[in-house]
């Protein structure tokens, strides 16, 4: 049973050593990081002046408009915001939260376990102390010292006399040893002697009685003894048990007292955590409600901030141009030449006359192209043709006037021949 308590123990530190490694510290450096480089960041811009802020909030306001038009052209092409996983997700979210709160409160409960234990290590300290385990001082150490010298010479001594000692056991043994020699030796003759007489193992049997009986004799004596000291311990450990229970009895119900307090306690924390987590769920599911309810207000806020903005954009392009229609008739209206000559109708109209004009122009150039397009072909052809006869021609000059030229260039009545 204590093994495997203990191994639960073990499992559950090494789970949450785990939890606290891999998911929570990360996250907390990953955010001081973040931080830290926020403030880098801050730190190394210069200060910022009421222009700088005007242009930021000129910025904001752009990228707001733009997402407001981004949130509108998805809405028109129905496509949802969030998908169907909002619901795991947020069930996720409170998960991993109530995850981080059990893993603060059992880092509180550790720091509070460790003060405790400190704390009984000082009392132990201070009842230790009580009890005359001093830590030696000044005079009293070197009193100390000297008292250990003299118990080192006492000791010196009563090694050497031990030493004697062992000499003499030495001798002693020794001696005892020939004695018995010298004993087996007469008894061997004592054997034969007796032997000679015909009374073989007298003196063995009658040993053996003396023996047999200083036994007996000693035997009653330690059964004597040995009873009234058994008498004596059985009174001293009765006597002994009687003052620890006398000295244990109110302990003893002060420790039944608490027990049954503990398992009241126990029984109404567990009756109270129900409670909280029946209440704690109740909650969750209320605010989950609530956070879509929010959600999709704020996506209908969007969507009518969105048409605000481009109905308010359509009126000004009206306005536009309404004003543009309202210059354009007080223009033509108006009796001076020089405002109906900067009218667009005015203008328009030039351009039209001015375009027509041009058109007819063309017109009749394409006329005149088409009715010459003939005599026209023909005298390129010609051209054409004269072309290549002057080609020719020179040609054959340069033939005749080089040495490798082949045949003869007669020239008569205006015409040339080659003749070959």
């Amino acid at each position: 049973m204590f093994s495997t308590g203990l191994m639960k123990r073990l499992e559950e530190e090494i789970k949450f050593n785990s939890y606290m490694v891999t998911e929570k510290f990360p996250k907390e450096l990953e955010n001081k990081k973040k931080e830290l480089q926020f403030l880098q960041k801050v730190v190394s811009e210069p200060a910022m002046g009421h222009s700088d802020l005007l242009e930021l909030e000129s910025k904001i306001n752009e990228i707001n408009t733009q997402i407001s038009q981004l949130i509108e052209k998805k809405m028109m092409r129905n496509e949802p915001i969030e998908g169907k996983l909002s619901l795991y997700r947020q069930q996720a979210s409170i998960i991993s939260r109530k995850k981080e709160a059990k893993a603060e409160e059992l880092q509180e409960a550790k720091e509070k376990l460790a003060n405790l234990e400190r704390e009984v290590s000082v009392k132990t300290n201070q009842t230790r102390e009580f009890d005359g385990t001093e830590v030696l001082k000044g005079d009293e150490f070197k009193r100390y010292v000297s008292k250990l010298r003299s118990k080192s010479t006492v000791f010196k001594k009563k090694h050497q006399i031990i030493a004697e000692f062992k000499a003499e056991f030495g001798l002693l043994q020794r001696t005892e040893e020939l004695l018995k020699q010298r004993h087996e030796n007469i008894q061997h003759q004592l054997q034969t002697i007796e032997e000679k007489k015909g009374i073989s193992g007298y003196s063995y049997t009658q040993e053996e009685l003396e023996r047999v009986s200083a036994l007996k004799s000693e035997v009653d004596e330690m059964k004597g003894r040995t009873l009234d000291d058994m008498s004596e311990m059985v009174k001293r450990l009765n006597s002994l048990v009687s003052e620890k229970k006398s000295a244990l009895a109110p302990v003893i119900k002060e420790l039944r007292q608490l027990r049954q307090k503990c398992q009241e306690l126990t029984q109404e924390c567990d009756e109270k955590k129900s409670q909280y987590d029946s209440c704690a769920a109740g909650l969750e599911s209320n605010r989950s409600k609530l956070e879509q309810e929010v959600r999709g207000l704020r996506e209908e806020c969007l969507q009518d901030e969105s048409r605000y903005h481009y109905t308010n954009c359509m009126i000004k392009n009206l306005e536009v141009q309404l004003c543009r229609a309202a210059d354009e008739m007080k223009a033509y209206v108006s009796s001076d030449q020089q405002e109906k000559r900067k009218a667009i109708r005015e203008q328009y109209t030039k351009n039209i006359a001015e375009q027509e004009n041009l058109g007819k122009k063309l017109r009749e150039k394409q006329k005149a192209v088409r009715e010459s397009h003939g005599p026209n072909m023909k005298q390129v052809k010609m051209w054409r043709d004269f072309e290549q006869l002057m080609e020719c021609k020179k040609q054959c000059f340069l033939k005749q006037q080089s040495q490798t030229s082949i045949g003869q260039v007669i020239q008569e009545g205006g015409e040339d021949r080659l003749i070959l």
